[in-house]
């Protein structure tokens, strides 16, 4: 999320900067309201098999805007906590879908699910590279796994 973003309310300065990290605050809570509700609603094994009928009839129970609609309908994880989704409730949505927090981990860091497991095995990602969305910018992109003994890649 930058700073430019037409929902924000609430000043981020200091979190914007932050690669793979969105803030989720009061603000972003207020915004996901109806995302979440949706998701709380799949606790119930009658909703979850009423969604998977017809996701996009079911969705349209909530008052969630056209762009959180898409998102879900989409699995665009990231997309979903921009748009105020909180992972807890979300594990809901990928759990109906019988998927795993790993395998949305991974595919929110764009690894495979093997890769996104060695790579925690082995320590998560490193410092190096992952300071600021700068050094991204500037190398490409994360750094995954541990430094090598000379501190490089």
């Amino acid at each position: 999320m930058s700073t430019d973003d037409t929902a924000r309310k609430e000043p981020i300065e200091g979190f914007d900067d932050v690669p793979g990290t969105t803030l989720f605050d009061a603000q972003r809570a207020r915004q996901g309201y109806w995302i979440n509700q949706f998701c709380m609603s799949l606790m119930k094994a009658p909703n979850r098999e009423e969604f998977k009928a017809n996701e996009d009839k079911y969705l349209r129970k909530f008052a969630m805007t056209d762009e959180q609609r898409e998102a879900i309908l989409k699995r665009d994880w990231q997309k979903m906590i921009h748009l105020g989704g909180n992972i807890y409730y979300l594990s809901k949505l990928f759990s109906t879908d019988g998927k795993s927090f790993q395998f949305v981990a991974a595919t929110m860091t764009g690894l495979t699910q093997e890769q996104y497991a060695k790579m925690m095995l082995e320590g998560g990602r490193t410092i190096e590279n992952n300071r600021s969305k700068g050094e991204w910018a500037k190398t490409g992109g994360p750094a995954f796994g541990r430094p090598k003994a000379d501190g490089k890649q």
